[in-house]
Protein backbone atom coordinates (compact mmCIF):
# COMPACT_ATOMS: atom_id res chain seq x y z
CA UNK A 1 0.00 0.00 0.00
CA UNK A 2 1.10 3.53 -0.64
CA UNK A 3 2.10 5.60 2.37
CA UNK A 4 -0.99 7.80 2.14
CA UNK A 5 -3.46 4.93 1.79
CA UNK A 6 -5.77 4.12 4.69
CA UNK A 7 -8.27 1.37 5.43
CA UNK A 8 -11.36 1.48 7.58
CA UNK A 9 -10.77 -1.94 9.15
CA UNK A 10 -7.70 -4.13 9.31
CA UNK A 11 -7.81 -7.87 10.03
CA UNK A 12 -4.30 -8.41 11.34
CA UNK A 13 -1.95 -11.35 11.56
CA UNK A 14 -4.11 -14.30 10.50
CA UNK A 15 -3.12 -17.16 8.26
CA UNK A 16 -5.09 -16.29 5.13
CA UNK A 17 -6.18 -19.00 2.68
CA UNK A 18 -6.72 -17.62 -0.81
CA UNK A 19 -5.46 -17.74 -4.40
CA UNK A 20 -1.85 -17.48 -3.19
CA UNK A 21 -2.17 -20.44 -0.85
CA UNK A 22 -1.77 -20.21 2.93
CA UNK A 23 0.28 -17.48 4.57
CA UNK A 24 0.25 -14.88 7.32
CA UNK A 25 -1.25 -11.76 5.77
CA UNK A 26 -3.28 -8.73 6.77
CA UNK A 27 -6.56 -7.83 5.06
CA UNK A 28 -7.56 -4.20 4.67
CA UNK A 29 -11.24 -3.36 4.20
CA UNK A 30 -12.96 -0.14 3.17
CA UNK A 31 -16.63 0.36 2.24
CA UNK A 32 -17.27 -3.36 2.61
CA UNK A 33 -14.69 -4.38 0.02
CA UNK A 34 -11.19 -5.78 0.30
CA UNK A 35 -8.74 -3.05 -0.69
CA UNK A 36 -5.38 -4.52 0.34
CA UNK A 37 -3.77 -7.86 1.23
CA UNK A 38 -0.27 -8.20 2.65
CA UNK A 39 1.70 -6.50 5.41
CA UNK A 40 -0.25 -3.38 6.35
CA UNK A 41 0.84 -0.79 8.90
CA UNK A 42 -1.59 -0.59 11.84
CA UNK A 43 -1.29 3.20 11.73
CA UNK A 44 -3.09 3.22 8.37
CA UNK A 45 -6.21 1.58 9.81
CA UNK A 46 -9.20 3.11 11.53
CA UNK A 47 -9.77 -0.16 13.43
CA UNK A 48 -7.50 -3.15 13.93
CA UNK A 49 -8.83 -6.65 14.68
CA UNK A 50 -6.08 -8.92 15.98
CA UNK A 51 -6.42 -12.34 14.35
CA UNK A 52 -3.09 -13.80 15.41
CA UNK A 53 -3.25 -17.58 15.60
CA UNK A 54 -6.45 -17.76 13.55
CA UNK A 55 -7.15 -18.66 9.93
CA UNK A 56 -9.20 -16.46 7.64
CA UNK A 57 -11.05 -18.24 4.83
CA UNK A 58 -13.13 -16.73 2.05
CA UNK A 59 -16.67 -16.38 3.37
CA UNK A 60 -18.39 -19.77 3.32
CA UNK A 61 -21.32 -19.95 0.88
CA UNK A 62 -24.04 -22.50 1.60
CA UNK A 63 -25.82 -22.94 -1.72
CA UNK A 64 -28.68 -25.10 -0.42
CA UNK A 65 -30.81 -24.10 2.58
CA UNK A 66 -34.54 -24.23 3.36
CA UNK A 67 -35.52 -21.33 5.62
CA UNK A 68 -39.29 -22.08 5.43
CA UNK A 69 -40.53 -18.50 4.94
CA UNK A 70 -43.21 -17.84 3.86
CA UNK A 71 -45.60 -20.55 4.99
CA UNK A 72 -43.87 -22.56 7.73
CA UNK A 73 -42.31 -19.99 10.03
CA UNK A 74 -42.94 -22.22 13.05
CA UNK A 75 -39.96 -24.27 11.82
CA UNK A 76 -37.69 -21.44 10.64
CA UNK A 77 -37.73 -18.00 9.05
CA UNK A 78 -35.29 -15.94 7.04
CA UNK A 79 -34.03 -14.11 10.12
CA UNK A 80 -33.51 -17.15 12.35
CA UNK A 81 -32.10 -19.31 9.56
CA UNK A 82 -29.57 -16.64 8.64
CA UNK A 83 -28.73 -16.19 12.33
CA UNK A 84 -27.87 -19.89 12.43
CA UNK A 85 -25.78 -19.35 9.30
CA UNK A 86 -23.61 -16.56 10.69
CA UNK A 87 -23.28 -18.27 14.07
CA UNK A 88 -21.69 -21.13 12.15
CA UNK A 89 -19.39 -19.01 9.98
CA UNK A 90 -21.55 -18.91 6.82
CA UNK A 91 -21.65 -15.52 5.07
CA UNK A 92 -24.06 -16.16 2.17
CA UNK A 93 -26.88 -18.64 1.55
CA UNK A 94 -28.95 -19.74 -1.45
CA UNK A 95 -32.48 -20.53 -0.22
CA UNK A 96 -34.81 -23.07 -1.81
CA UNK A 97 -38.22 -22.46 -3.48
CA UNK A 98 -40.44 -25.01 -1.71
CA UNK A 99 -42.13 -22.48 0.55
CA UNK A 100 -45.85 -21.63 0.64
CA UNK A 101 -46.47 -20.04 -1.75
CA UNK A 102 -43.65 -21.59 -3.75
CA UNK A 103 -41.09 -19.30 -5.33
CA UNK A 104 -42.12 -19.85 -8.94
CA UNK A 105 -42.82 -16.37 -10.29
CA UNK A 106 -41.45 -12.84 -10.23
CA UNK A 107 -43.77 -11.66 -7.46
CA UNK A 108 -42.87 -14.49 -5.08
CA UNK A 109 -39.15 -13.95 -5.66
CA UNK A 110 -39.45 -10.20 -5.13
CA UNK A 111 -41.36 -10.86 -1.90
CA UNK A 112 -38.55 -13.04 -0.57
CA UNK A 113 -35.90 -10.49 -1.54
CA UNK A 114 -37.91 -7.80 0.25
CA UNK A 115 -38.29 -9.99 3.35
CA UNK A 116 -34.57 -10.76 3.44
CA UNK A 117 -33.08 -7.34 2.74
CA UNK A 118 -31.69 -5.71 5.92
CA UNK A 119 -33.37 -8.48 7.96
CA UNK A 120 -31.26 -11.53 7.21
CA UNK A 121 -27.90 -11.64 8.95
CA UNK A 122 -26.10 -13.19 5.98
CA UNK A 123 -26.25 -12.19 2.35
CA UNK A 124 -28.53 -14.32 0.21
CA UNK A 125 -29.98 -15.46 -3.08
CA UNK A 126 -33.13 -17.47 -3.79
CA UNK A 127 -33.60 -20.43 -6.10
CA UNK A 128 -36.69 -20.14 -8.30
CA UNK A 129 -38.71 -23.33 -8.73
CA UNK A 130 -38.97 -24.69 -12.26
CA UNK A 131 -42.39 -26.13 -13.12
CA UNK A 132 -44.34 -27.25 -16.18
CA UNK A 133 -46.32 -24.02 -15.94
CA UNK A 134 -43.35 -21.64 -15.95
CA UNK A 135 -40.99 -23.65 -18.17
CA UNK A 136 -41.47 -21.20 -21.05
CA UNK A 137 -40.20 -18.28 -18.95
CA UNK A 138 -37.47 -19.74 -16.74
CA UNK A 139 -34.87 -17.88 -18.80
CA UNK A 140 -36.48 -14.64 -17.62
CA UNK A 141 -37.00 -15.76 -14.02
CA UNK A 142 -33.38 -16.89 -13.60
CA UNK A 143 -32.16 -13.39 -14.48
CA UNK A 144 -34.23 -11.52 -11.89
CA UNK A 145 -32.49 -9.69 -9.01
CA UNK A 146 -31.73 -12.06 -6.16
CA UNK A 147 -32.21 -15.24 -8.21
CA UNK A 148 -29.61 -17.99 -7.71
CA UNK A 149 -31.03 -19.84 -10.72
CA UNK A 150 -33.71 -22.46 -11.38
CA UNK A 151 -34.27 -25.44 -9.04
CA UNK A 152 -36.22 -28.51 -10.16
CA UNK A 153 -37.53 -31.34 -7.99
CA UNK A 154 -37.58 -34.59 -9.99
CA UNK A 155 -38.52 -36.42 -6.80
CA UNK A 156 -39.58 -35.68 -3.23
CA UNK A 157 -41.87 -32.73 -3.68
CA UNK A 158 -45.56 -31.99 -4.15
CA UNK A 159 -47.82 -29.87 -6.31
CA UNK A 160 -46.43 -28.11 -9.34
CA UNK A 161 -42.86 -28.15 -7.96
CA UNK A 162 -42.63 -31.87 -8.79
CA UNK A 163 -41.44 -32.34 -12.39
CA UNK A 164 -40.87 -36.08 -12.64
CA UNK A 165 -41.20 -36.70 -16.39
CA UNK A 166 -38.59 -36.26 -19.12
CA UNK A 167 -40.86 -34.01 -21.16
CA UNK A 168 -41.26 -31.54 -18.31
CA UNK A 169 -37.54 -31.50 -17.49
CA UNK A 170 -36.64 -31.16 -21.18
CA UNK A 171 -38.89 -28.10 -21.49
CA UNK A 172 -37.04 -26.39 -18.62
CA UNK A 173 -33.55 -27.38 -19.80
CA UNK A 174 -34.35 -26.19 -23.32
CA UNK A 175 -35.18 -22.71 -22.01
CA UNK A 176 -32.63 -21.94 -19.28
CA UNK A 177 -29.32 -20.18 -19.84
CA UNK A 178 -27.83 -20.44 -16.35
CA UNK A 179 -26.93 -23.60 -14.42
CA UNK A 180 -30.06 -25.25 -12.97
CA UNK A 181 -30.10 -27.31 -9.75
CA UNK A 182 -31.89 -30.66 -9.41
CA UNK A 183 -33.16 -32.95 -6.69
CA UNK A 184 -32.50 -36.24 -8.48
CA UNK A 185 -34.57 -39.20 -7.30
CA UNK A 186 -36.75 -41.21 -9.67
CA UNK A 187 -40.34 -40.53 -8.61
CA UNK A 188 -41.90 -43.52 -10.46
CA UNK A 189 -39.50 -45.87 -8.67
CA UNK A 190 -40.28 -44.23 -5.33
CA UNK A 191 -43.99 -44.79 -5.90
CA UNK A 192 -43.40 -48.42 -6.87
CA UNK A 193 -41.34 -49.09 -3.74
CA UNK A 194 -43.46 -47.18 -1.21
CA UNK A 195 -44.67 -50.46 0.27
CA UNK A 196 -41.14 -51.20 1.51
CA UNK A 197 -41.47 -48.54 4.20
CA UNK A 198 -41.87 -50.11 7.63
CA UNK A 199 -44.08 -48.27 10.10
CA UNK A 200 -42.02 -47.02 13.04
CA UNK A 201 -38.70 -47.99 11.42
CA UNK A 202 -36.87 -45.06 9.78
CA UNK A 203 -33.99 -47.38 8.87
CA UNK A 204 -36.31 -48.60 6.08
CA UNK A 205 -36.09 -45.12 4.52
CA UNK A 206 -32.98 -45.92 2.43
CA UNK A 207 -34.53 -49.28 1.50
CA UNK A 208 -37.52 -47.48 -0.01
CA UNK A 209 -35.49 -44.63 -1.55
CA UNK A 210 -32.72 -46.93 -2.71
CA UNK A 211 -29.50 -46.10 -4.54
CA UNK A 212 -31.02 -47.17 -7.86
CA UNK A 213 -33.72 -44.50 -7.53
CA UNK A 214 -31.00 -41.85 -7.33
CA UNK A 215 -28.80 -43.32 -10.08
CA UNK A 216 -31.68 -43.86 -12.52
CA UNK A 217 -32.86 -40.28 -12.15
CA UNK A 218 -29.35 -38.85 -12.46
CA UNK A 219 -28.77 -40.88 -15.63
CA UNK A 220 -32.03 -39.54 -17.09
CA UNK A 221 -31.15 -36.00 -16.08
CA UNK A 222 -27.65 -36.10 -17.59
CA UNK A 223 -29.01 -37.50 -20.87
CA UNK A 224 -31.48 -34.60 -21.07
CA UNK A 225 -28.75 -32.07 -20.27
CA UNK A 226 -26.56 -33.46 -23.03
CA UNK A 227 -29.48 -33.49 -25.46
CA UNK A 228 -30.35 -29.83 -24.74
CA UNK A 229 -26.84 -28.52 -24.10
CA UNK A 230 -27.84 -27.28 -20.64
CA UNK A 231 -25.72 -26.94 -17.50
CA UNK A 232 -27.03 -28.86 -14.49
CA UNK A 233 -26.13 -29.03 -10.81
CA UNK A 234 -26.99 -32.34 -9.12
CA UNK A 235 -27.75 -31.75 -5.47
CA UNK A 236 -26.93 -33.80 -2.34
CA UNK A 237 -25.36 -36.90 -3.89
CA UNK A 238 -26.07 -39.80 -1.54
CA UNK A 239 -24.74 -42.83 -3.41
CA UNK A 240 -21.40 -44.31 -4.37
CA UNK A 241 -23.02 -45.33 -7.68
CA UNK A 242 -23.55 -41.78 -8.96
CA UNK A 243 -20.00 -40.50 -8.50
CA UNK A 244 -18.20 -42.47 -11.26
CA UNK A 245 -21.13 -41.85 -13.59
CA UNK A 246 -21.05 -38.10 -12.96
CA UNK A 247 -17.26 -38.12 -13.39
CA UNK A 248 -17.84 -39.10 -17.01
CA UNK A 249 -20.25 -36.23 -17.61
CA UNK A 250 -18.59 -33.19 -16.06
CA UNK A 251 -19.03 -31.13 -19.23
CA UNK A 252 -22.68 -30.65 -18.28
CA UNK A 253 -23.00 -31.67 -14.62
CA UNK A 254 -21.66 -30.15 -11.44
CA UNK A 255 -22.00 -32.00 -8.14
CA UNK A 256 -22.98 -31.11 -4.57
CA UNK A 257 -22.29 -33.20 -1.47
CA UNK A 258 -23.50 -32.60 2.09
CA UNK A 259 -21.91 -32.89 5.54
CA UNK A 260 -24.49 -35.45 6.68
CA UNK A 261 -23.82 -37.80 3.77
CA UNK A 262 -20.07 -37.43 4.43
CA UNK A 263 -20.30 -37.88 8.21
CA UNK A 264 -23.26 -40.04 9.21
CA UNK A 265 -24.32 -43.51 8.06
CA UNK A 266 -27.17 -45.99 8.29
CA UNK A 267 -25.66 -47.20 11.58
CA UNK A 268 -26.90 -43.94 13.10
CA UNK A 269 -30.61 -44.74 12.57
CA UNK A 270 -30.55 -46.76 15.80
CA UNK A 271 -29.29 -43.71 17.72
CA UNK A 272 -31.10 -40.88 15.90
CA UNK A 273 -34.23 -42.53 14.51
CA UNK A 274 -36.44 -40.08 12.62
CA UNK A 275 -33.91 -37.29 13.26
CA UNK A 276 -31.70 -38.91 10.60
CA UNK A 277 -34.52 -39.05 8.04
CA UNK A 278 -33.49 -37.06 4.94
CA UNK A 279 -34.23 -37.06 1.21
CA UNK A 280 -32.16 -38.53 -0.35
CA UNK A 281 -31.39 -40.78 2.60
CA UNK A 282 -28.29 -41.27 4.66
CA UNK A 283 -27.12 -44.71 3.53
CA UNK A 284 -24.61 -47.33 4.64
CA UNK A 285 -20.92 -46.63 5.13
CA UNK A 286 -19.98 -47.99 1.69
CA UNK A 287 -21.98 -45.21 0.05
CA UNK A 288 -20.39 -42.67 2.40
CA UNK A 289 -16.96 -43.85 1.30
CA UNK A 290 -18.00 -43.58 -2.33
CA UNK A 291 -19.01 -39.97 -1.81
CA UNK A 292 -15.63 -39.27 -0.21
CA UNK A 293 -14.05 -40.82 -3.32
CA UNK A 294 -15.87 -38.16 -5.34
CA UNK A 295 -14.51 -35.45 -3.05
CA UNK A 296 -10.93 -36.69 -3.24
CA UNK A 297 -11.04 -37.19 -7.00
CA UNK A 298 -12.48 -33.74 -7.62
CA UNK A 299 -15.82 -34.95 -8.96
CA UNK A 300 -17.69 -33.11 -6.20
CA UNK A 301 -17.69 -29.36 -6.73
CA UNK A 302 -19.39 -27.86 -3.68
CA UNK A 303 -20.63 -28.64 -0.18
CA UNK A 304 -24.17 -27.52 0.71
CA UNK A 305 -25.87 -28.19 4.01
CA UNK A 306 -29.43 -28.88 2.76
CA UNK A 307 -30.51 -27.21 6.01
CA UNK A 308 -34.14 -28.36 6.34
CA UNK A 309 -35.40 -27.97 9.91
CA UNK A 310 -38.52 -29.44 11.45
CA UNK A 311 -39.73 -29.17 15.03
CA UNK A 312 -39.15 -32.01 17.48
CA UNK A 313 -42.89 -32.63 17.59
CA UNK A 314 -42.98 -33.10 13.83
CA UNK A 315 -39.92 -35.35 13.75
CA UNK A 316 -41.31 -37.59 16.51
CA UNK A 317 -44.42 -38.55 14.57
CA UNK A 318 -44.23 -42.26 13.71
CA UNK A 319 -42.28 -43.03 10.51
CA UNK A 320 -43.14 -42.75 7.62
CA UNK A 321 -45.51 -39.90 8.47
CA UNK A 322 -42.54 -38.04 9.96
CA UNK A 323 -41.04 -35.36 7.70
CA UNK A 324 -37.60 -35.67 6.09
CA UNK A 325 -35.08 -32.97 6.91
CA UNK A 326 -32.54 -31.81 9.49
CA UNK A 327 -30.85 -28.50 10.35
CA UNK A 328 -27.33 -28.10 8.98
CA UNK A 329 -26.30 -24.55 8.07
CA UNK A 330 -24.80 -23.80 11.49
CA UNK A 331 -22.88 -27.08 11.72
CA UNK A 332 -21.47 -27.15 8.17
CA UNK A 333 -18.22 -25.37 9.05
CA UNK A 334 -17.35 -27.12 12.33
CA UNK A 335 -18.28 -30.60 11.08
CA UNK A 336 -16.19 -30.20 7.93
CA UNK A 337 -13.29 -28.58 9.85
CA UNK A 338 -13.32 -31.67 12.05
CA UNK A 339 -12.76 -33.73 8.90
CA UNK A 340 -9.85 -31.38 8.14
CA UNK A 341 -8.43 -32.01 11.63
CA UNK A 342 -8.78 -35.76 11.10
CA UNK A 343 -6.85 -35.59 7.82
CA UNK A 344 -9.87 -36.52 5.71
CA UNK A 345 -9.95 -33.18 3.89
CA UNK A 346 -7.36 -30.50 3.22
CA UNK A 347 -8.13 -26.93 4.24
CA UNK A 348 -7.60 -25.74 0.68
CA UNK A 349 -10.12 -28.32 -0.60
CA UNK A 350 -12.63 -27.16 2.00
CA UNK A 351 -12.19 -23.59 0.74
CA UNK A 352 -12.52 -24.78 -2.85
CA UNK A 353 -15.84 -26.48 -2.11
CA UNK A 354 -17.40 -23.78 0.09
CA UNK A 355 -16.17 -20.54 -1.50
CA UNK A 356 -14.28 -20.84 -4.78
CA UNK A 357 -16.59 -23.60 -6.04
CA UNK A 358 -19.89 -21.74 -5.60
CA UNK A 359 -18.31 -18.58 -7.05
CA UNK A 360 -17.11 -20.51 -10.09
CA UNK A 361 -20.28 -22.56 -10.72
CA UNK A 362 -22.88 -19.88 -10.17
CA UNK A 363 -20.96 -16.80 -11.29
CA UNK A 364 -21.06 -14.76 -8.09
CA UNK A 365 -19.76 -11.35 -9.11
CA UNK A 366 -17.97 -10.22 -5.93
CA UNK A 367 -18.06 -13.17 -3.51
CA UNK A 368 -16.16 -16.38 -2.95
CA UNK A 369 -12.58 -15.08 -2.94
CA UNK A 370 -10.25 -13.15 -0.69
CA UNK A 371 -9.03 -10.77 -3.36
CA UNK A 372 -8.86 -7.02 -3.84
CA UNK A 373 -12.14 -5.71 -5.22
CA UNK A 374 -14.25 -8.51 -3.72
CA UNK A 375 -16.75 -8.21 -0.88
CA UNK A 376 -15.02 -8.54 2.48
CA UNK A 377 -16.85 -11.77 3.33
CA UNK A 378 -14.60 -13.70 5.71
CA UNK A 379 -14.97 -16.87 7.76
CA UNK A 380 -12.54 -16.69 10.68
CA UNK A 381 -11.70 -20.04 12.27
CA UNK A 382 -9.55 -21.51 15.01
CA UNK A 383 -8.31 -24.81 13.65
CA UNK A 384 -7.05 -25.93 17.06
CA UNK A 385 -10.10 -25.09 19.16
CA UNK A 386 -11.82 -28.14 20.63
CA UNK A 387 -15.50 -27.78 21.31
CA UNK A 388 -18.58 -29.98 21.59
CA UNK A 389 -21.65 -29.30 19.45
CA UNK A 390 -24.75 -29.03 21.65
CA UNK A 391 -28.43 -28.45 20.98
CA UNK A 392 -28.41 -25.24 23.01
CA UNK A 393 -25.82 -23.74 20.62
CA UNK A 394 -28.24 -24.11 17.69
CA UNK A 395 -29.86 -20.79 16.70
CA UNK A 396 -32.45 -22.38 14.41
CA UNK A 397 -36.03 -22.35 15.71
CA UNK A 398 -36.02 -26.17 15.77
CA UNK A 399 -33.39 -26.16 18.52
CA UNK A 400 -31.74 -29.49 17.73
CA UNK A 401 -28.97 -31.01 15.64
CA UNK A 402 -28.09 -34.60 14.77
CA UNK A 403 -24.50 -33.74 15.75
CA UNK A 404 -25.34 -32.95 19.39
CA UNK A 405 -22.58 -34.37 21.59
CA UNK A 406 -20.03 -34.52 18.76
CA UNK A 407 -16.55 -33.40 19.79
CA UNK A 408 -15.06 -31.05 17.21
CA UNK A 409 -11.56 -29.80 16.46
CA UNK A 410 -11.80 -26.57 14.43
CA UNK A 411 -14.38 -23.89 15.18
CA UNK A 412 -15.81 -20.73 13.59
CA UNK A 413 -14.64 -17.70 15.60
CA UNK A 414 -15.96 -14.91 13.41
CA UNK A 415 -18.28 -14.20 10.50
CA UNK A 416 -17.57 -11.04 8.52
CA UNK A 417 -20.14 -9.94 5.93
CA UNK A 418 -19.04 -7.09 3.66
CA UNK A 419 -16.53 -5.95 6.25
CA UNK A 420 -18.87 -6.03 9.26
CA UNK A 421 -18.16 -8.38 12.15
CA UNK A 422 -21.59 -9.97 12.29
CA UNK A 423 -20.55 -12.79 14.62
CA UNK A 424 -17.48 -12.81 16.84
CA UNK A 425 -16.69 -15.42 19.50
CA UNK A 426 -20.25 -16.71 19.49
CA UNK A 427 -21.90 -13.31 19.89
CA UNK A 428 -24.05 -11.45 17.38
CA UNK A 429 -22.11 -8.21 16.99
CA UNK A 430 -23.87 -6.33 14.18
CA UNK A 431 -27.53 -5.75 13.29
CA UNK A 432 -29.02 -7.66 10.39
CA UNK A 433 -27.97 -6.06 7.11
CA UNK A 434 -28.28 -8.87 4.57
CA UNK A 435 -28.34 -7.98 0.88
CA UNK A 436 -29.02 -10.01 -2.27
CA UNK A 437 -25.92 -11.46 -3.88
CA UNK A 438 -25.04 -10.31 -7.39
CA UNK A 439 -24.33 -12.73 -10.23
CA UNK A 440 -22.27 -12.01 -13.35
CA UNK A 441 -24.91 -13.54 -15.63
CA UNK A 442 -27.63 -11.25 -14.30
CA UNK A 443 -25.85 -7.90 -14.12
CA UNK A 444 -28.22 -5.07 -15.05
CA UNK A 445 -27.13 -2.70 -17.83
CA UNK A 446 -25.43 0.50 -16.69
Amino acid sequence: MGAAATVERLFKGATVVNHEGEGVRDIGVTDGRIVAIGSIDDRLAGEVIDCTGLHILPGVIDSQVHFREPGAEHKENLETGSLAAVMGGVTCVFEMPNTNPATTDEAALADKVRRGTNRMHSDFAFWVGGTRENAHQVDELERLPGAAGIKVFMGSSTGNLLVEDDEGVRAILSTINRRAAFHSEDEPRLRERAGLRVAGDPSSHPVWRDAQAALTCTQRLVALAEETGARIHVLHISTADEMPFLARHKKHASVEVTPHHLTLSADDYERLGNYLQMNPPVRDAAHREGIWWGVHQGVADVIGSDHAPHTREEKEVQYPASPAGMPGVQTLVPVMLNHVAQGRLSLSRFVDMTSHGPQRLFGLATKGRIAVGYDADLTVVDLKRQQTITDDWIASICGWTPYSGMDITGWPVGTVVRGAQVMWEGNLEAPSRGQPAVFAETLPPA
